[in-house]
């Protein structure tokens, strides 16, 4: 009966929004992908802002009820299957309908698939203009509901084949997914990443710091001359966060100020305006003078192997500790994952937390580490603190529903610092 009453509100919904689209008609820049999604959205959004009249998703609204919920500009009801709480959305969409309104022109979707079929239906309420693909790694989230790793890189791929003959098709050219599923469409393809080849490339990477402390990544770009536009080159700054992955959504978001012909020292400057979002490498200051590297918000394979990267790389750091939570919804690849992970755990810290039954798996090749086992986050978040010493870098990562923000939230330094946290809503601060 719920899965029902799921159902036929999501097309209603989908119908006011196609309605909405179609009466407004606003470019609509795509964005889907494994890898970072959200932070790419943010920072597209945040250069696009600068020449549009820009509405972004918020959070990772991304399915089927999150998309059309953004075409209508109406939050996210109580409850998805009370008729009574949509009533404020369906006044919403009636008055965009009805009513004249000052529309966007520019929407920035992130779209999002937990199960075959999902892009399918999001991409039966908007057709996109443009489209940014993020990562799409050897084993992606969710594989557990697909056939294969292939069926999920095909699916998180699909809003590119909707795309309409020269359309732009952003794309990094790092990942081989991605670039050889390019080559199968008619868009204009215009890559970013690290390769020598990409029409946005990043070298260069490294740590900004400011007075002898990291406060964020630094890197620098160069843009091939194109048809529309000369190439150049500059730096990025991204305050506030950590790791290479921090850089890539940046890239995307200038390779999308190209595909609208805005010059690249306008995207560069317009980034000053983005910060990663919530639970993404963001940096705070822990308890007795540690260093908290917080990417809490969830943990794929290819995330928790880039956080490792990053911790490792970490200047001086006195010791390198990794909580690290379950990494769920891997289905069969899941002990294999876990593991290989293991592996690489063992060389990038020198104390491993691990979080949950599976997490238990990566003090398998410790390599001398020390190793505390944790049954689940409350526990952790009542030992660690006593555990800190000064000069600390701490990797906080897991699973959504690991709910490894607790552990965040119990090293702060600061407790104002947790309303800054990921998963701080009400909704989610009553579950257990």
């Amino acid at each position: 009966m719920k899965n029902i009453l799921k159902s036929v509100v999501a097309i209603k919904l989908g119908l006011f929004a196609r309605a909405v689209l179609h009466r407004y008609q606003p470019r609509i820049v795509m964005i889907t992908g494994s890898v970072g999604k959200t932070s790419t959205k943010d920072a597209v959004a945040a250069v696009l802002s600068k020449r549009f009249f820009v509405r972004k998703s918020e959070k990772n609204l991304n399915s089927e009820f999150g998309v059309p919920l953004t075409i209508l500009g109406a939050g996210v009801p109580n409850s998805l299957l009370n008729p009574f709480a949509w009533i404020p959305s369906l006044k919403n969409a009636l008055e965009l309908l009805i009513l004249p309104n000052h529309y966007p022109n520019m929407l920035v979707l992130e779209t999002g698939a937990d199960k075959p079929g999902d892009l399918a239906r999001i991409l039966r309420i908007a057709t996109p203009d443009v489209v940014v693909v993020t990562r799409l790694p050897e084993i992606p989230v969710h594989v557990e509901a697909y056939t294969s790793p292939d069926a999920v890189r095909e699916e998180e791929f699909s809003p590119a084949y909707a795309l309409s003959a020269e359309a732009p098709l952003i794309v990094p050219s790092d990942d081989k997914y991605a670039v050889e599923n390019a080559v199968r469409t008619p868009a204009h393809v215009i890559s970013y990443g690290f390769t020598n080849d990409a029409a946005v490339h990043i070298s260069d990477v490294g740590f900004y710091e400011v007075a002898g402390k990291v406060a964020g990544m630094q890197a620098n770009v160069k843009t091939k001359s194109l048809p529309a536009q000369a190439g150049g080159h500059g730096k990025i700054l991204i305050k506030g966060s950590v790791g290479n992955v921090q850089i890539l959504p940046a890239a995307a978001a200038i390779a999308s100020a190209i595909a609208f012909e805005i010059p690249l020292r306008e995207a560069i400057d317009a980034l000053d305006d983005y910060k990663a979002p919530a639970g993404r490498g963001r940096l705070f200051a822990g308890k007795n003078g540690s260093v908290i590297i917080d990417d809490s918000y969830n943990a794929s394979p290819a995330a928790v192997e880039e956080a490792l990267a990053t911790l490792k790389a970490f200047p001086r750091a006195k010791r390198r500790i990794a909580v690290l939570g379950d990494m769920l919804e891997l289905g069969r690849y899941s002990v294999r994952e876990h593991e290989r992970i293991s592996k690489i755990v063992g060389d990038s810290a020198d104390v491993i937390a691990a979080v949950g039954i599976r997490a238990r798996a990566f003090s398998m090749a410790s390599n001398g580490s020390e190793v505390l086992l944790f049954e689940n986050s409350r526990i952790a978040a009542a030992k660690l603190p006593d555990l800190i010493r000064e000069g600390d870098v701490i990797l906080v990562k897991g699973s959504q529903s690991i709910r490894t923000e607790r552990i965040v939230e119990a090293l702060l330094a600061n407790p104002a610092d947790a309303s800054r946290l990921v998963r701080q809503e009400k909704k989610w601060k009553e579950k257990m």
